[in-house]
């Protein structure tokens, strides 16, 4: 049970439409498997063009996922006629990205009128194993008033 009461009943059908709309998830392969209020998980299974020259996920990939989990579950948290926009973030590559499928697990760790702050814990599975891979610390601005469409 979550801590958060979003504003928006539709919260999870406007999240899910808005992830739709990202082109780059789509490109990438990635896939939302989780929304709750202030929840957000994304799963991006492996494959060659999304790796670096050692074969691991690379960090570029394992970011935008991280951004967009932490992102989406601000998003949960806003107002229906709103919009979210990442103010910054920091990200710590804990372990190198080797597996098969990376999982993006964003919270909110606290909500605010204009600005969200939220955490990403990426980990990255290979056969049963999973490993903390990245760690990211997420600012975000709600956009009042400009619906994500």
């Amino acid at each position: 049970m979550s801590a958060f009461d979003p504003p928006d009943p539709g919260y999870a059908q406007r999240v899910r439409a808005s992830f739709e709309r990202q082109n780059v998830m789509a490109l990438i392969g990635a896939q939302l498997s989780r929304v709750a209020p202030g929840e957000c998980e994304i799963r991006l299974p492996f494959k060659p063009q999304l790796a670096q020259q050692h074969g691991y996920f690379h960090g570029g990939i394992i970011g935008t996922i991280a951004d967009s989990a932490g992102g989406y579950a601000a998003f949960t948290l806003m107002p229906a006629d709103s919009s979210v926009l990442t103010v910054e973030y920091k990200m710590n590559l804990l372990a190198p990205g080797n597996g098969d499928l990376l999982i993006a697990r964003g919270r909110v760790m606290k909500p605010g009128r204009t600005l969200v702050v939220t955490n990403v814990d990426v980990t990255v599975r290979k056969g049963r194993r999973e490993t903390l891979c990245a760690a990211l610390l997420q600012t975000l601005m709600t956009m009042h008033g400009r619906p994500d469409r």
